[in-house]
């Protein structure tokens, strides 16, 4: 059969021929980063074809296809995660090619071709690292693709062409994600193995270039410089193995490689590319304006430029040192650069929008296993979770609309605390019992979180407060106390159903009490009609209906009338739809999913 194979194909002479191919100087480490290159593209497209069978490119299934294989397929965590973390991988070992290369003079002539098409190998990679990041279609993806491709603007004379193509007209969509899906999973693969192909072949042909002196006598390939091959190429593997499984380890963070919330065009990010990118990144920074063409075409193309032209350079020992110079120049400045980009990240804003931005992705995953409608993924995709989740949308509907004048828990509801007083009340824990509590104390009453900056600060409350509970005996502290129960109970909160199924005697006494009693009856209906009173009606405080209904128009009767205090009247007036209303009424009352609680939230 070997025979049989031998004469047909020539297999078994291409493989004696690969094997003992000669080795001056004999087997050595520093030859191994070629094999690992071949090694880890080879785990790449493996990888890739599987990830592939379960990707599907537009933007309602893209976010949503790889969310399905990194938490429903099985293992398909680990497999995105090794071909994330083995792109990485790629980037370093090249990096230790090229130095190689370079250190060992194995760039002169005759091998300036097979230099040229390394190089064009390291650009293939970051143009497959570039398109990759896309594919995703999360936020950082998206806003970093997005910047990226931007750049093309500079290109003189046909900028804004080459970006249209590049994204498929002038918006980022579906036609955007099936371009980079081609590039990445066919345009760049099949052009970095002809290019592999050309490489290899440039390599047996002028052989390899030692590094002298020769300290050991000539050797084969097999079995020495196999295995020392062999052992670096496990030693990738098992690398890009550990940062797979470090979050599983250590039993922190998410499985695999990270997965951010599904990207929105109407939500900007802090647009970041990976790190190696970073120097890049940080190089524009020092371009603005008219200059930025300097940062993305000039310099990198001068730098592409020598680097091409250093096997004409390195003919003379002194253009060798000369190049030897520029290399370790290069990396100096690619550290440098990369070094500030981390340390000018470390500020505090920009930390608190990138745990905004885990902290939306991790909610979208809990919504995107267990929803409340209780049927996954909706046909309108991930994001349409985000924009119909209390928890993620009603912060920022509040920070944009509702912050000019109230706080929550002394705060925009996104974590900024503004720089001028609050002049309604502070909302954090509306109608709670707490609240409620502090409410109508003489310590609080009066003070910023309540009525202190309000037109209602001499007004009968603060004086009731101020005039008749400060003076209440223990009897009527108690009747109060039942009331406020009772008044919080009306709101239906999430937080206090045990307590208000507890407590059914205690609120129905309340009741009485708040009517009879403690005189809350005098100025505010409950449960009743009078149309003399003028305070808010408190039949059904704090629900989600009574608050729709207030934050829709505070001048109605029911509320304050003509007495309102500069709330302005969202739904009457169209500033909010009905939809932000619900929304912000739902976070207020912390109405939202959680998993294992009640899907009816």
């Amino acid at each position: 059969m070997l025979k049989w194979i031998e004469e047909r194909t020539g297999l078994g002479t291409l493989l004696r021929g690969a094997l003992f191919e000669n080795i001056p100087g004999g087997a050595r480490w520093r030859y191994v980063w070629g094999s690992t290159l071949t090694f880890t593209f080879f785990v790449q497209i493996i990888t890739g074809i599987f990830l592939w069978m379960a990707y599907n490119p537009s933007t309602q299934t893209a976010w949503e296809s790889v969310y399905y294989i990194q938490n429903e397929m099985t293992l398909g965590w680990l497999l995105r995660a090794v071909h994330h973390y083995t792109a990485n991988a790629m980037i370093v070992l090249l990096a230790l090619h090229l130095m190689q290369v370079v250190i060992d003079g194995a760039y002169r002539a005759p091998r300036e071709v097979n230099f040229w098409f390394g190089i064009g190998l390291l650009m293939l990679v970051l143009a497959l690292s570039l398109t990759g990041y896309l594919l995703p279609w999360d936020q950082k993806g998206y806003w970093a693709t997005k910047v990226t491709t931007s750049l093309m603007n500079q290109i003189p004379g046909v900028g804004k062409e080459v970006e249209q193509l590049a994204i498929g007209g002038s918006e980022y969509g579906h036609h955007t994600l099936s371009r980079f899906f081609a590039l990445h999973a066919g345009v760049l693969p099949g052009a970095m193995i002809a290019l592999i192909v050309g490489h290899v072949y440039l390599f047996r042909r002028h052989g390899i270039t030692a590094k002298k002196p020769l300290r050991k006598p000539d050797g084969w390939f097999w079995p020495d410089q196999f295995l020392k091959d062999t052992v670096a190429c496990l030693a990738v593997i098992a690398v890009v193995l550990y940062l797979s499984l470090d979050t599983w380890i250590w039993g922190q963070g998410e499985l695999g490689a990270p997965l951010g919330a599904p990207a929105d065009p109407t939500q900007p990010f802090d647009a970041r590319p990976e790190w190696y990118f970073l120097f890049l990144f940080q190089l524009l920074k020092y371009f603005p304006g008219e200059l930025e063409i300097y940062g993305t075409l000039v310099i990198p193309g001068a730098v592409v430029l020598l680097i091409g032209l250093m096997p004409f350079i390195g003919r003379w020992q002194l253009g060798h040192r000369f190049n030897l110079a520029v290399l370790f120049a290069l990396l100096l400045g690619v550290g440098a650069l990369t070094s500030l980009a981390i340390y000018e990240d470390s500020n505090p804003q920009y930390a608190k929008n990138l745990q905004q931005a885990r902290e939306t992705a991790a909610r979208v995953k809990v919504l995107a296993q267990a929803p409340p409608e209780g049927q996954g993924i909706p046909a309108q995709g991930a994001l349409e979770l985000l924009r119909n989740d209390s928890l993620t949308q009603g912060p920022k509907i509040f920070a944009e609309h509702c912050a000019s004048c109230h706080r929550y828990d002394g705060h925009d509801g996104l974590g900024n605390k503004p720089e001028e007083a609050p002049s309604a009340a502070d909302l954090a824990g509306f109608a709670s019992r707490d609240w409620l509590s502090r409410l109508v104390s003489v310590e609080h009453i009066a003070t910023d979180k309540f009525f202190g900056n309000t037109e209602f600060k001499e007004g009968k409350m603060v004086s009731f407060v101020q005039r008749k509970v400060a003076n209440f005996d223990e009897a009527e502290k108690d009747q109060l106390s039942k009331a406020l129960i009772a008044l919080s109970a009306e709101a239906q909160l999430p937080a206090q159903r045990t307590m208000d199924r507890n407590d059914a005697g205690t609120i129905e006494a309340g009741k009485n009490h708040l009517l009879d009693d403690v005189g809350c009856a005098d100025c505010h209906q409950f449960h009743f009609e009078d149309e003399d009173l003028t305070a808010p009606d408190l039949t059904g405080y704090g629900s989600k209906s009574w608050l729709v209904d207030m934050i829709g128009d505070p001048e109605h009767r029911r509320f304050y009338g003509d007495k309102n205090d500069r709330m302005p009247s969202f739904l009457r007036d169209g500033i909010l739809t009905d939809r932000a209303v619900d929304l912000v009424a739902d976070w207020l009352r912390n109405d939202w999913f959680e998993p294992g609680g009640d899907l009816a939230q």
